[in-house]
């Protein structure tokens, strides 16, 4: 294998080899069942307890209100239906937003097949959605309002602690998809007025599978899968537990290191905003040009299409993405784009470059050569670009 420069750090993250190492007794000399009452298995247990204190604690949230699950995906999911089916006697109405994850969207999309209503709330050109929509859309039967802390395409950052101000004062449940922001930016579950939270461990160093939903106490779910008493019966299965001690040893080295990563991050990311543009003509960025993650720069790069830019960065070594790793392999223009105002030809032409603990300043110098040299090429090959 040749040069490898991986900028796709929002689809995800290298294990950190410090995880790796807190994970490793938990394959075969500390194996047990944590749901077994013999010494081995309560050896697990306890771990799990330490890794649940640790989550929590980063959260600002208490111990008993983490539940450990498969990823993000699952948690959207729990939080969702569980929500949904435990309050369906009293409405059956949710809110969300145009710009959200397709494990959200999807989710919403399902629920309305059984007789929900669910309202698409729209954004502005720079993917933020006003509170004052949201809270206009509230109705007697609202029973959830979905709204992702941070946007994994663009990057903009959401007005989460009002949004679920105005859900608080209406006796609302409120939810926010935090997968893109938990380990990257602080994320306290008191100060965004939140009652559940999403996160998957691969986005900030840990092992894929393995995540958690925050439920704040009193809030209703159903389960959506049933066995065992796990999770004070909020989520059967057999605990993965060295998904979730790799999860916690993560967080732990996220609240050591995550000021000084997101401050080194958002330089190289202003960088690429301010170089990118200058180097490559008719090219936007896309997203809040301050209310953004710190890793992340999203460019519409007009003339060309985003599969034909990543497939020559590819060959050059370097790993980007459109957008989405979950719908990478669709050839419709991502929906965000689109609800942020682009047409479907400008959508196309997307290149989403995210950063993490291992970039360098070295991997930027090698983009901001390699990328206009592509760009050149396949514009001399499209019959949209003006050759005059």
């Amino acid at each position: 294998m040749g040069k490898c420069v991986y900028l796709d750090y929002a689809a995800t993250t290298p294990t950190d080899p410090r995880v790796s190492k807190a994970m490793q007794p938990y394959f075969f000399k500390k194996f047990g069942n944590a749901s077994s009452i013999y010494a081995l298995g309560q050896e697990a247990k306890s771990s799990i307890e330490d890794a649940r204190s640790a989550v929590a604690s980063f959260l600002g949230a208490r111990q008993e209100e983490i539940i450990f699950t498969s990823g993000g995906t699952e948690s959207d999911n729990l939080a969702i239906k569980g929500v949904a089916f435990a309050l369906q006697k009293k409405g059956n109405h949710i809110i969300t937003t145009a710009i959200e994850h397709h494990a959200v969207s999807g989710t919403c999309a399902f629920l309305q097949k059984m007789g929900f209503k669910i309202t698409f709330v729209g954004v502005d050109k720079e993917g933020l959605v006003s509170p004052e929509d949201i809270g206009k859309e509230i109705s007697d039967k609202t029973i959830l309002i979905s709204v992702m802390h941070a946007n994994n395409e663009i990057g903009t950052i959401q007005p989460i602690a009002e949004i679920g101000r105005i859900a608080r004062e209406k006796g609302i449940c409120f939810h926010s998809d935090a997968v893109q922001t938990v380990g990257h930016i602080p994320v306290n579950v008191q100060e965004l007025n939140v009652d559940l939270l999403s996160f998957s461990g691969h986005k900030f160093y840990g092992p894929k599978g393995v995540g958690a939903l925050y439920v704040r106490k009193g809030t209703r779910i159903e389960s959506l899968l049933h066995g065992g008493d796990q999770e004070n019966n909020r989520r059967a299965s057999t605990y993965n537990t060295p998904g979730i001690v790799g999860m916690a040893k993560a967080i732990e080295l996220c609240r050591e290191n995550m000021g000084q990563e997101a401050k080194f991050q958002s330089s190289l990311r202003d960088r690429l905003i301010r170089e990118v543009p200058r180097k490559i003509s008719e090219t936007r960025l896309n997203g809040h040009a301050l209310r953004r993650l710190p890793n992340n720069a999203n460019f519409s790069i007009k003339y060309i299409e985003g599969e034909s830019i990543l497939l020559n960065l590819d060959l050059a070594g370097i790993a980007c993405s459109t957008g989405s790793a979950c719908t990478s392999t669709s050839l419709e223009p991502s929906h965000v784009l689109l609800a942020i105002g682009l047409p479907h030809e400008i959508a196309h032409g997307s290149l989403r470059i995210t950063l993490g603990r291992w970039t360098k300043e070295a991997d930027i110098d090698y983009l901001l050569e390699t990328l206009p040299k592509i760009v050149k090429k396949l514009r001399a090959m499209s019959p949209l670009y003006d050759k005059k």
